[in-house]
């Protein structure tokens, strides 16, 4: 490591403030990949990665292209320690953290990626699983272009980092959830207000129109909402032009 322990300790609890001064979910996770490579000793990108409907997604990255191809490279092969720690996290026996200190050397459990990842300029590579009781994230993964970059005592610290993330990314999600779900009552509350005013309708039977809509097109009751908002927004501008116009 770069700092001694109790500095790394220090660190972390800067690094938990950062991470819960973010405004975003996606700046938490941001924060997270940026914070590896200023953090970890030997860490050239880092970048997390989570698998959707059996698809490799990259959340985060930072140290330019790497992180991106390597991702790219693992969904395209279904094989890699990013992507299969990310599949396997679910599983109640999942691996949670993987570590390949030279990547120069053959590596049978993922032979083609192995070969690919040389020709991407990586030496070594390191990850451990983001996760709570309640929830799994993702993988955050650390690259060093250097073969035998990461030792043993990184996992310790890629532990500590991803104990961190894993509680921040909870908070974020939850608040960022929270704060959709106020933007969607009050959106849905504007659309029933001008569905009320311009057919004299009850709020049960403004509400219920909304729904319908939703249901009939299979489209979220907060993109109708939106649409009705903006056809009013669209209806107003016409009734100035029409005003300016009889001037």
């Amino acid at each position: 490591m770069a700092v001694e322990w109790r500095e790394f300790a220090e660190a972390m609890a800067q690094l938990a403030r950062n991470l819960l001064a973010q405004e975003s979910l996606q700046g938490t996770l941001d924060e997270i990949a940026t914070s590896a490579v200023r953090l970890v000793e030997g860490c050239d990108a880092a970048g997390i990665l989570a698998i959707r409907k059996g698809r490799a997604v990259t959340l985060s990255s930072c140290g330019g292209q790497l992180v991106e191809a390597s991702d790219r490279l693992q969904g395209e092969l279904a094989e890699g320690p990013c992507f299969d720690l990310a599949r396997r996290a679910t599983g109640a026996d999942g691996e949670r953290v993987f570590r390949i200190a030279d990547l120069t050397e053959p590596q049978p459990t993922w032979p083609r990626f192995a070969t690919a990842a040389r020709d991407l300029g990586i030496g070594s590579m390191t990850g451990v699983l983001l996760y709570t009781h309640d929830e799994d994230f993702g993988a955050l993964n650390l690259y060093s272009r250097r073969p035998g970059a990461f030792g043993k005592d990184i996992e310790t610290a890629g532990w500590l980092l991803a104990s961190h993330a894993a509680v921040a990314l909870a908070d974020a999600r939850t608040i960022d959830q929270l704060e959709d779900a106020m933007k969607t009552r009050h959106a849905i509350g504007e659309a029933m207000g001008i569905l009320m005013e311009r057919h004299k309708l009850s709020e049960d039977d403004a509400f219920a129109v909304l729904r319908r809509i939703s249901q009939h097109h299979n489209i979220k009751l907060r993109d109708v909402a939106q649409r009705v908002r903006d056809d009013r927004d669209g209806r107003d501008d016409r009734d100035d032009r029409d005003d300016r116009d009889g001037q």
